[in-house]
């Protein structure tokens, strides 16, 4: 449960951020500001279904969302995403970033400690076994 509540708070914390970052004027960029809210908001939204549901796919969504934000701030700062180039600079910037690689660690350690089998890749062995042969 320790790194279920590690990556809740990891993607609380990018959330978080990203909120900030849109009320300090990213609101105005196109694509980029709708992008920052919906990171605010499903932030939130996977940060309260990793703590109540304990389930795999909130680990996987956990997992994605780190990956996923901190890509695109990769993206964004090296050949430039929708036209915004960002830069490695800043207390945001280090705090999100930190955050997601938390959201994305944690996630895949809880999903190895809590769902072993599909963290192997058994589970999928299993439904290529019972998948029908057409032959």
């Amino acid at each position: 449960m320790k790194m279920r509540i590690l990556a809740a708070a990891g993607v609380l914390v990018s959330a978080a951020v990203h909120l900030r970052l849109w009320f300090d004027g990213f609101r105005d960029i196109d694509v980029i500001g709708p992008a920052f809210m919906l990171n605010a908001g499903a932030g939130l939204v996977i940060a309260v279904v990793l703590l109540r549901w304990r389930h795999w796919i909130p680990l996987l969504l956990a997992i994605g969302f780190g990956a996923s934000t901190l890509g695109a701030f990769i993206i964004s700062a090296t050949v430039g995403l929708f036209g915004v180039h960002e830069v490695w600079t800043g207390g945001w910037v280090f705090t999100a970033a930190a955050a997601e690689v938390v959201a994305l660690l944690a996630g895949v350690a809880a999903l190895q400690r809590e769902h072993p089998l599909l963290s192997r890749g058994e589970l999928q062995h299993q439904f290529a076994l019972h998948r029908p042969h057409l032959h």
